[in-house]
């Protein structure tokens, strides 16, 4: 049974894809936004009076937070790790935050372009604790595309 019209997607069932293969499926995502200018038009009409237009400007790059479980994927290890290293040449990768519905169907996907992480946490390791393990890995981007 698939997602009917006007059903919304829960929030637990989500991933990250690097260049088009799925490495990752993420415990929390925060911070994701889509933010562009705004630009205010001011003129003066024919007949003498003044008219204001807001006209979109230039979309933002941006961040976004993800938390993933401390696991040996390599692939996302390296991308960690030539981000941190500043080896940009391979750091930047175009990456997409995917949505899925409760059959694991992708049903949204936010397209991260010429994205790198900056910034990464590990989550805190306490003797006879039970814990799972985190890392939590700030990711940046030049364009967010939403499909």
């Amino acid at each position: 049974m698939s997602l009917q019209q006007g059903d919304s997607l829960t929030s637990h069932n989500f991933g990250l894809q690097i260049d088009g293969v799925m490495v990752e499926y993420l415990a929390e995502i925060s911070g994701l936004t889509l933010e562009q200018d705004v630009i205010t038009y001011q003129q003066n009409s024919a007949q003498g009076r003044p008219e204001i237009a807001l006209l979109p400007g230039v979309q933002k790059n941006g961040q976004c937070t993800v938390v993933r479980g401390m696991t040996q994927s390599t692939a996302f290890t390296e991308w960690i790790n030539d981000s941190i290293r500043g080896q940009m040449s391979t750091a930047r990768k175009n990456a997409s935050i995917i949505m899925m519905d409760f059959e694991d169907n992708p049903v949204k996907r936010y397209n991260l372009r010429n994205a790198w992480c900056s910034k990464i946490e590990t989550s805190t390791v306490k003797a006879g604790e039970a814990a799972a393990l985190t890392e939590t890995v700030t990711i940046v981007f030049e364009e967010l595309v939403i499909e």
